[in-house]
């Protein structure tokens, strides 16, 4: 069985991207000519993903009209989220209404995704359909061109799980399905409080990647990746 859909979380504001999002949305922005929206969408196609939904919310138009000139292989549905934005669990609860009860992969654009990541993709899903628990790709924090993180959570034998000293950043790419988050009531609420649940039943695996983490955060690494001359 291999999953059918996905979501692109697109719909962030890029503040701290400034002056690069000013005048153009976070996911737009471009690495060796690609956009990091394009990335994601790519890297989701060439998993098998045949639908995909995309939050917008901010300069909405420009990713509109992005991809209407693109000719993705795959159905893409917007999920609108211009009057209110609904942080990362309520974006993916909206954006995913008509994905039944199908498991589907998330991902978010602001990690520089390449190639080098399919396969790490397929394992994930491998895991997801043996525990039939949502599923998390993570990374050490020492492979992280920013070393500012401070890790996001442990992992041991497949267990996320989260403690004093965390040594794995969440890399932006995880597996999941509505049902794990039809208990929360909030139209506005994140992944966190999701996972931090399915953490005190042990219930939320990962997959720890082997890749170089490229994390496009701030305008200074924007510009420190861009000058790395990354061959994808």
């Amino acid at each position: 069985m291999k999953i059918k859909h996905g979501m692109v979380l697109a719909a962030g504001l890029g503040k701290r991207m400034h002056p690069l999002t000013l005048n153009k949305p976070k996911p737009l922005l471009e690495i060796n000519d690609i956009s990091l929206l394009e990335r994601a969408i790519n890297l989701l196609i060439n998993c098998g993903v045949m639908e995909i939904s995309i939050n917008i919310h901010y300069l909405p138009d420009q990713i509109k009209n992005f991809l209407n000139e693109k000719n993705f292989n795959a159905q893409i549905n917007i999920s609108d989220e211009t009057e209110l934005l609904l942080d990362t669990g309520g974006g993916v609860f909206a954006g995913t209404s008509n994905f039944d009860d199908n498991p589907f992969f998330v991902i978010n654009p602001d990690t520089l995704w390449s190639k080098a990541y399919i396969e790490e993709a397929k394992k994930l899903e491998e895991i997801y359909f043996k525990n039939s628990m949502p599923s998390l790709l993570l990374i050490d924090k020492n492979l992280s061109l920013d070393t500012s993180f401070v890790g996001d959570f442990n992992l041991e034998e497949r267990l996320v799980s989260k403690g004093v000293d965390n040594q794995f950043i969440f890399t932006g790419l995880h597996i999941t399905k509505r049902s794990f988050l039809k208990s929360e009531k909030s139209k506005v609420f994140s992944m966190n409080k999701i996972w931090s649940d399915l953490i005190k039943n042990k219930n939320l695996y990962g997959l720890e990647s082997k890749q170089k983490f490229y994390h496009l955060n701030t305008f200074e690494m924007y510009n420190k990746i861009s000058s790395l001359k990354i061959i994808d």
